[in-house]
């Protein structure tokens, strides 16, 4: 009997988490264009940075969530370090929120809700029309009838003999009140959480246990303390394949929680004391509720003066890798171990399409170099060799970032969002064109360096003007892909068309030239390889714009 309720308390409490994470994952689809907006604008002041933490974490109802999203944008690059920090401040006291909602699911009978919610859900999402409001409705269906459930087997399992017997025995060797007693339940939220992977799971085990009296008041909020250490575990363990911001700011929420708990052991007979005196009655569902919402809008208080020196210390414990040196090798803002959430994935990406831009044009600019002003063989043979290797990381840029928004899309996506992956997709395919571009134009120059073939002083004008034209493009490419307000797109529709009047222009005096014996067959077509792969990479230039430009449509 006592297994079975105990897999059924299992059950109930997966019930619980999926409906928190279905929950969650409604209200981002609803309102995921709109918190990009609010974690990116709104954290100008560590003031701002709290309140829009807060609102965002009220909105998904997820602390993890929102710390993610800002682990997400300081690895994107999209806000510094230090307004992460005020963000991270403001989860805390947003997250409190979802411990009030569960305390309403324990004290009320919400049967009258859940089962009218399931009906009206899967009407909404048959309509498809409102299919995200019937998710939404069903994630709190669940939620409810999680926490009903939850409730109902927890009394059972604590008042079967058995069970009742082991967890007695374990209170009871814990129960002197001692530091080390008290640091026993301290560590067991913090385990369960990291368990669990939910802050929200352990206080709901936790706000069970102290109203059947199994714990009282002062074990619970030693439990609801653990899980404000153990919450943060899961950003650190998503910040290991992030960049050194991004871990700063995973530490940062780590060390925040832990400067928070100190003082609380500190101060903690006192402060239970308080809320005692302030809800009226000891060991209850709201005063753990109550003591949640009170430290952390203490501690963020507190603390909030403090961010710049909270900035000092995280970068003095987190170094650099050594290996991020080697920027012209890897990805700089997104990592396959990086767990953001799926709508603000998208800022991630499009940093990183906008880094791989960066790189082609850099990769470009050494065309001009290999051609005109290598003096020696050896500083060539080095030069060939380095785009050579852009041209490797040219190609593995686009595996990367495309296998990257493929998992994007396995996430709960607005149909916005969606067409803006399309879309991205596409220019990352036209960038490592562009880096195919330079690098054929470069094994042509090698041709010509081998067979020790030379262009007249003519072509050399007419490739140099040309390639003024492609680094011209690139830049204007450059420019909207960084969403720089004062480029206009079209600008680069009349560089392309100059560069292919340019190029049929070039094509036809060619012939004639040759006919005319200025230079060589072979010397011909080399030139003409390489004003003709400059006329491709400005199509590949507008391409990248063009889909730029309607992505930027459905934002």
């Amino acid at each position: 009997m006592t297994l079975f309720l105990f897999l059924k308390l299992c059950g109930c409490l997966a019930l619980l988490m999926y409906g928190m994470k279905a929950t969650s994952d409604a209200l981002q689809k609803m309102a995921g264009p709109q918190l990009r907006h609010v974690l990116g604008t709104m954290t100008t002041s560590r003031f701002t940075g709290m309140l829009s933490g807060i609102f965002v974490t009220a909105v998904v109802q997820s602390s993890t969530a929102t710390t993610l999203m800002t682990v997400s944008f300081v690895n994107a690059g999209l806000i510094t370090l230090g307004q992460s920090i005020s963000v991270i401040m403001g989860a805390h006291i947003g997250t409190t929120i979802t411990a009030w909602i569960m305390s309403l699911g324990f004290t009320l009978n919400m049967a009258f809700f859940v089962y009218p919610a399931f009906l009206l859900g899967i009407l909404l999402i048959y309509l498809k029309k409102h299919r995200i409001i019937g998710d939404l409705l069903f994630g709190f269906a669940f939620l409810f009838l999680g926490l009903g459930t939850l409730k109902d087997t927890g009394l059972a399992f604590v008042s079967d003999p058995n069970a009742n017997a082991a967890i007695s025995t374990f209170i009871q060797r814990f129960s002197e009140p001692t530091l080390w007693n008290g640091l026993i339940f301290l560590l067991l939220g913090t385990a369960l959480t990291i368990c669990l992977q939910s802050s929200a799971a352990t206080m709901a085990l936790t706000m069970i246990l102290c109203s059947t009296g199994t714990l009282n008041i002062h074990q619970g909020i030693l439990m609801v303390l653990g899980e404000n250490i153990g919450t943060t575990i899961t950003a650190n363990i998503a910040a290991i394949g992030a960049n050194t911001q991004a871990r700063r700011a995973a530490f940062a929420h780590l060390s925040i929680n832990l400067i928070g708990v100190t003082w609380a052991l500190i101060f903690f007979h006192p402060i239970v004391g308080f809320v005692n005196s302030l809800v009226g009655f000891d060991g209850s569902i709201i005063a753990l509720a109550t003591f949640h919402t009170g430290f952390n809008v203490a501690n963020t208080l507190l603390l909030i003066g403090f961010v710049p020196y909270i900035e000092r210390f995280v970068c003095r414990i987190i170094k650099p890798k050594i290996s991020e040196e080697d920027e012209e090798s890897k990805l700089k803002f997104i990592s396959g171990g990086l767990l953001s959430t799926a709508e603000l994935s998208i800022l991630q990406a499009q940093k990183e399409i906008s880094l791989f831009a960066a790189r082609t044009n850099r990769m470009f600019a050494f065309i001009p170099t290999l051609l005109f002003e290598t003096k020696t063989d050896e500083d060539f043979s080095k030069l060939y060799a380095r785009i050579e290797k852009y041209e490797g990381i040219s190609d593995n840029m686009e595996i990367e970032i495309a296998n990257y928004l493929n998992k994007v899309t396995e996430g709960h996506l607005s149909p916005e969002s969606k067409t803006q992956i399309r879309y991205m997709l596409r220019e990352v395919g036209e960038l490592e064109s562009i880096g195919d571009s330079c690098f054929n134009m470069a094994r042509t120059i090698n041709q010509k360096h081998t067979k020790n073939e030379h262009f007249t002083e003519e072509q050399k004008v007419h490739i140099r003007h040309m390639f003024e034209l492609s680094t011209k493009a690139l830049e204007q490419m450059q420019g909207i892909l960084d969403d720089k307000g004062l480029v206009d797109p079209n600008e680069s529709l009349n560089i392309e068309n100059e560069i292919n009047n340019y190029r049929t222009q070039l094509k036809e005096a060619n012939v004639s030239d040759i006919n005319e014996h200025r230079y060589n067959y072979q010397a011909g077509v080399q030139y003409m390889d390489i004003i003709c792969e400059c006329e491709k990479l400005g199509d590949y230039v507008i391409n990248v714009v063009e889909a730029h430009s309607h992505k930027k449509l459905t934002a």
